[in-house]
């Protein structure tokens, strides 16, 4: 996913990681130079579908314009959700 707006400085990361958690879904969310976050999810479709759906609002202080989804098979490769580098 990629997320556009107000969406880097208002904790943005740390509540997807905590959203993420709770739903028990893979992956992770990251900063773009751009001024996007990036975020990949894998788990049971109906969390990542929760997943998806939260992005298009995000934290209180957020302010999303525009998420743009791509839909992938799993690859597996994530175990836990963490914020990336």
């Amino acid at each position: 996913m990629l997320i556009s707006g107000r969406v880097q400085g208002v904790w943005f990361r740390g509540y997807t990681q905590e959203q993420a958690v709770e739903l028990d879904v893979n992956g992770w969310v990251r900063n773009l130079r751009d001024g996007r976050v990036e975020a990949v999810f894998e788990g049971e479709e109906s969390a990542v579908q929760q997943m998806v759906n939260w992005c298009h609002v995000g934290p209180p202080s957020a302010r999303v314009t525009k998420v743009e989804v791509t839909w992938e098979a799993p690859a597996g490769e994530s175990k836990g959700f963490r914020i990336a580098h």
